[in-house]
């Protein structure tokens, strides 16, 4: 279940996985079978090329990626998450939800 997004945020994100862009979103997150994690990033993109190379950049498994159409993603969690978003620059997803 998501948490701390609202519509025009997750329609933004939609817009620019369908563009074929990378984009990252990230809420909060509960899932009982990981009690620790609280948010998750989901970096999308449906140039599966380009999410599979950008997978490859950051040394995370491609067979990980959610072939879900039309917004394929990756989940980030936990440390790398953290890790990840700041190589990319999102301090702002990383500050807002107190990474």
């Amino acid at each position: 279940m998501a948490f701390g997004i609202d519509r025009e945020e997750l329609a933004r994100w939609k817009q620019a996985v369908s563009r074929g862009e990378l984009a990252y979103l990230t809420h909060y997150w509960h899932d009982p079978r990981m009690p620790h994690i609280k948010t998750v990033t989901k970096v999308g993109c449906s140039n599966l090329t380009l999410l599979r190379q950008w997978c490859e950049r950051h040394g995370l498994p491609s067979r990980y990626i959610h072939h879900r159409p039309p917004y394929p993603h990756f989940d980030l969690l936990g440390d790398k998450q953290k890790e990840i978003l700041l190589n990319e620059g999102q301090r702002e997803q990383i500050e807002r939800f107190r990474l």
